[in-house]
């Protein structure tokens, strides 16, 4: 069993997407153990509690300084001794520290064709309104290893989703969610979960099933 543990930020609508599939058995092998957050008003945190799966709140806010916050989230990290940690809008920097420890082993969902539209800057509404602005005709969304750069870590799946001629950040975020992330990011889980993805140097390559 993968023991996975999510991290977010704001609503968790990539997290209810993995909770429903392991739900309805279409991810199977994987384990939720934890959600933390860094905001205890995060809506996650609910549809955490909701499916009977621990939820932590861990604050920067609640630290004198961001070494103090990046050590406790480590810690709260090691408590629950993940397999994979899944990034599903979390809008904190991971710690270095962090990346080497679970090094291979976190993975972030972005709502753009990686290398389009990624790094530092953008996130949330903010990759839309950019895609809009330079007039794109495909966007979609990318999963992603971590590493020590910003949204530069080995691809593991895309999904291109069409942009419309009357698209608002909104529109196209929703529909970006809806086509891409929800289905890749459980999809990328389940590949991990079943051993089926290797790093070779900046790419990856996904195995065929056995039989």
């Amino acid at each position: 069993m993968l023991r996975a543990a999510v991290l977010v930020s704001g609503g968790g609508t990539n997290l209810q997407a993995i909770i429903d599939r392991i739900k309805t058995n279409e991810l199977t092998g994987v384990s939720i153990v934890c959600v933390i957050s860094n905001s205890k008003k995060a809506y996650a945190l609910k549809r955490a509690e909701e499916a009977g799966i621990p939820a932590v709140c861990i604050s920067p806010s609640a630290y004198e300084d961001r070494e103090a916050f990046h050590e406790a989230l480590m810690a709260g990290l090691k408590e629950f001794e993940p397999d994979l940690i899944v990034l599903a809008g979390f809008l904190v920097t991971i710690p270095p520290a962090m990346i080497r420890q679970y090094s291979g082993r976190i993975i972030n969902i972005h709502p753009s064709l990686i290398p389009s539209f990624c790094g530092q800057g953008y996130y949330g509404l903010k990759v839309h309104d950019a895609a809009l602005a330079r007039g794109v005709k495909i966007s979609g969304a990318t999963v992603h290893f971590v590493d020590e750069g910003m949204d530069s870590g080995p691809i593991i799946l895309q999904k291109a989703v069409e942009v419309m001629a009357d698209d608002t950040p909104e529109s196209l975020q929703r529909r970006i969610m809806e086509q891409a992330e929800w289905r890749i990011l459980p999809e990328a889980i389940q590949l991990i979960a079943d051993n089926r993805v290797r790093i070779t140097g900046s790419r990856t390559i996904i195995l065929p099933e056995e039989g």
